[in-house]
């Protein structure tokens, strides 16, 4: 039992581990500048939306809300990525965004991570809109009431990376729990933050589609495709 689990973990994170040690060897914390940017930037905003004066500055440039007009709310989105909930420890929201960034900007490059990233809060910033537009009554809808509730902040953007850096790096059954968990998380406390994680899952899903669609296109239909050993994934861009 014990050699089929060193299988499955070697299979299953062992490149994942290979691309981490090679892309932060012998350079530490320079390795990803970006991770570092992000962690302070939401501690800073964590800092300032507990004063008495920070509180409204940080408002009106990172809190979104479904009904706030769209240009706004698109405007306010790069910088909500930072903005922790008010309401959950700042700590949990610090190490997902240590952790997962720094992975994902290891594994992908700064650019990537970031486009990631905001694709994911942006999803999750337009599926707000749409769920109050549907209504309560229905399995995708939100109440009214949640037009006033500020967007998740980092969050979103971690669930969207993870799923897609078990993607490349081929941890699929990884992916797939925080799929799984996500969900969980939606039957057991059907709140805004809950459903916005999955609308970013399924914006990033697209963008895995896509992508692999677009491969397959330009091999002819042939070749090493995700999912097969021989494929290496292109990492960093």
């Amino acid at each position: 039992m014990s050699g089929a689990v060193r299988g499955f973990a070697r299979r299953e994170w062992g490149p994942l581990c290979g691309t981490l040690r090679r892309e932060a060897a012998g350079r530490g914390w320079r390795a990803v500048p970006l991770t570092l940017a992000a962690v302070c930037l939401t501690a800073l905003f964590h800092f300032a939306q507990n004063q008495d004066w920070g509180y409204g500055p940080v408002q009106a440039v990172g809190a979104v809300r479904a009904e706030d007009p769209l240009w706004l709310a698109l405007l306010r989105t790069p910088l909500s990525l930072f903005v922790p909930a008010l309401d959950l420890p700042v700590w949990g929201a610090l190490a997902q965004v240590l952790l997962v960034f720094g992975i994902a900007e290891l594994c992908l490059g700064r650019r990537r991570t970031l486009g990631i990233a905001y694709l994911a809060t942006l999803c999750g910033t337009l599926y707000a809109r749409v769920g109050i537009a549907l209504g309560p009554g229905t399995p995708f809808g939100l109440p009214a009431s949640d037009a006033q509730v500020v967007d998740t902040g980092p969050s979103a953007a971690v669930v969207g990376l993870a799923v897609y850096v078990c993607w490349r790096l081929r941890a699929y059954w990884t992916g797939a729990a925080v799929v799984v968990a996500m969900v969980v998380e939606v039957i057991v406390k059907p709140n805004l933050a809950g459903k916005e994680h999955l609308a970013a899952i399924a914006g990033v899903l697209a963008l895995m589609g896509w992508q692999a669609l677009r491969g397959r296109r330009q091999d002819g239909g042939v070749g090493p495709r995700p999912g097969t050993r021989s494929w290496k994934p292109p990492i960093r861009s």
